[in-house]
This record gives structure tokens, sequence and C-alpha cells, in this order.
């Protein structure tokens, strides 16, 4: 097998305790108008008061939309960028979650080539670049800061749509584990469950043929040397730190962990792609209005046991990252090991164990295993092939909570 390598990250990465003191300074060269996305509870803090503040000190008009909800609602996003059109921004800044940054991202989008985000759902529909963007998260989970991905939801649909292109990658990502010291505890624990998700289906995504059109023609291009190498970093920082910042968020050392992981996560899959966990997630999630984190972490053990038997070496080396094992250890127990650990942790941390802890109804598994397999990106990376009823004896393993059920 020859060595193939794929990456897409933003022009620049700042990961520090302070470094969203530099926003002024990075924002400096990119214009002199800030269009800045961020949710009202944020924009009330004295943190966020402090940067406007740093903001306008360094000559930077700035305008605010504070009204960004969760899963960015799809007509937020029009009235978000129309209001914002007069001001002509040079570029645009998302503070806050992963919704705050998708707002950016849209919004950035829409003020650059018009029309409505519809035109723009799926993969390579944005025709150019858009607005410079600098992403500040405040969470550390979704990775959005460095993914060519914007998700919302659009009322006509159940499903939440994504928008994926490389021009949807920040410029700058500022990342300061600072930000997420007040961040509540059951947001850590399923911000960094997704995060450990996003890690773990991009490290046993599928490889595929190193043709050179691959990374021309789609979006996520699964495994390669590169994004193994951010998974597995994020693996070994999320396993060591994520318990410890969920039962203490004064541990500045497991937050930053954990915020380091997370973004190494996002490294990851931004350009390897998630799989059937997040598949079936969407359908889920739509039914049971559950964060996005939690469902695809709920289903992560059901799906690395799915995937065992094709991702053994995989598994093994994600048990070796979580610390596990002896010298001359088999695989065939770093895998078990693995799977065990991932599950303990998340129990630890309160993730919901099954599809039914959720509030999946019974009498919806087979809509949300029709609905899972039919979205392409996420199925063609998964590393073992489904077809519907595979993805049927899945998704009715996570609902019953039978671990041994998924491996069939």
């Amino acid at each position: 097998m020859s060595l193939f390598a794929a990456l897409r990250l933003p022009r620049e990465i700042l990961f520090g305790t302070g470094q969203r003191h530099a926003l002024p300074t990075v924002a400096a060269r990119l214009g002199k108008r800030a269009l800045i996305c961020t949710d009202s509870r944020l924009a009330a803090t004295d943190m966020f008061g402090e940067i406007l503040s740093q903001l306008e000190a360094a000559g930077i008009a700035v305008m605010v939309h504070d009204r960004v909800q969760p899963d960015v609602p799809r007509d937020t996003v029009a009235v978000c960028a129309e209001e914002a059109r007069a001001f002509h921004p040079d570029m645009v800044i998302g503070i806050g979650g992963g919704s705050c940054l998708d707002m950016a991202k849209c919004a950035a989008l829409l003020l650059s080539h018009g029309g409505v985000l519809q035109d723009y759902y799926g993969e390579f529909k944005v025709p150019a670049p858009v607005l410079p963007i600098i992403a500040v998260p405040t969470t550390a989970g979704t990775g959005s800061e460095v993914t060519p991905v914007a998700v919302i939801s659009d009322p006509d649909r159940t499903l939440k749509v994504g928008i994926s292109s490389p021009y949807l990658i920040a410029t700058v990502a500022i990342c300061d584990p600072d930000l997420t010291m007040t961040c509540p505890r059951g947001l850590t624990a399923i911000a960094g469950a997704d995060a450990l998700t996003h890690a773990i289906e991009a490290f046993t995504a599928a490889r595929r043929p190193a043709d050179h059109e691959l990374a021309q023609q789609h979006v996520f291009v699964g495994k390669s040397a590169l994004t193994d190498h951010f998974a597995l970093m994020a693996i070994e920082l999320l396993g060591r730190s994520l318990e410890r910042a969920v039962a203490d968020g004064s541990d500045a050392a497991a937050r930053a962990d954990v915020m380091m992981g997370a973004l190494a996560a996002g490294c990851a899959f931004g350009t390897a792609g998630t799989a059937a966990a997040h598949a079936v997630q969407y359908p889920a999630g739509a039914l049971t209005h559950t964060p996005h984190g939690l469902g695809v972490a709920t289903m992560l053990p059901y799906v690395m046991t799915y995937n065992r038997t094709v991702a053994m070496p995989e598994m093994a080396a994600i048990a070796r990252a979580l610390g596990l094992g002896e010298p001359g250890q088999d695989d065939d127990e770093l895998a078990d090991a693995a799977i065990a650990e991932v599950s303990r942790l998340f129990a630890a941390i309160g993730i919901t164990p099954t599809l039914a802890g959720l509030g999946l109804a019974a009498d919806k598994l087979d809509w949300t295993a029709e609905q899972a397999l039919g979205i392409g990106r996420l199925i063609k990376n998964n590393p073992r092939s489904l077809d519907l009823p595979a993805m049927r004896r899945l998704v009715q393993a996570a609902y019953d909570g039978d671990l041994a059920a998924a491996a069939q």
C-alpha cells in the first residue's frame, strides 16, 4: 500500500491559554469591519464585552448578531445576512459553540454569493471563496473551527442538512481553553463525547484508493496518514482527560487536553469524514430532539462492535491510545478492551447507553434505519459495508442495549 494523505485546514490555528487576546491583531489583518455571530447568553458575559472592547480599540468596527439558536434554523441565517449586508463586513467572526461557528460560515456564504442556503446543500456547491471567517470556539466538541462543514436545520426537512465545501473552512481558528472553563458539566460531557466519536470514526473510516481525483470529487476522502495522526492524538487526549474535565470543570489542564482533543478530532474528520454513528444520529436526533453529541456517542460502542472484524488493527491502536493493553497482547483482545473502555468512559460522564434511553420509539426503528442508510456521504465511509438488514440490526442492537447483537 502506497503512502497517501490528504488534509484541509485553516490558514492559521492558534491554541493556548490567553490566545483569545490575539483576535484583534488577527482580525486587523483581514479588514476593518467585522460581523460577529454569537448567542444571547455569551453576548451578556464580561468575557464577550472584553473581546468587543479589544476589537474596537484596534480600530475594527463591529456589528454583533447575538441571536444564534441551537442547530441554526435555516431562515435565521437569511435574517442575519440581510441585516449585515448594509454593514459591508470584511470578515465574519463566530464566537461560541458549534452553532455560532456554523452561523458564521453560513452568513459568510450568503453575504459572499447571495441566493438561499438551499442552493448550497450537499458537497462542493459553494462556487468560490467566502468572506474570511475567524472561529473562536467556547466549547470543546464539534470541531467546526477547522472543518469544511456547516450544519443547519431546515423546516421543510425532517433531518438536519449539511453544507460541505473547502471554502467554508475558517481562515483562522483561535482556541483558548480559558473560554471553556465555565462550560456546564452536561455540555462538557456531550461535547467531549462528540469529539471522541469524531476521532474514532475518522480513524476507523474506510481507506479509499488514492486516486488523484479522490480529494477533488469528495469533501470527505476517508482515512489517510495525516488524519490518522490527528485522530490518535485526539483519542489519547480525550481518553486521559475528558472524565476529569467533566468531574471538575476548574481543572485547567484537563480543559486544555479536551479542547486540544476536540481540535485534533476536527482536523481528522474534517478531511477523513465520519461514518455510521453519525448516520444513525441524524434521523434518531430528529425524532428525539436530543443533542447531536449525545446521539453519536450513544451509537459509538455499537458501531465499533459492528466494525470490529474489519478494523481490528485500528481498534487495537485505539486501545493503546487510550492507555490500555500489555506488551504482546493480541489485537483481538485490544479491540475488545477499546470498546469496553469507550463504553465505560461514556457511562461515567452520563452518556445515555441506548436509543431507547434517548426516547426513540420502537415503531420508528425501521424508519431510522432507512433514513440512516440513505446518508451516502457517511455510509460510504464506514469500514464495514451496510445494507438495510444490517443497518436494521445495528439500530435494534443500540435500541436494546445489546452490544453482542451489534457484531452480527
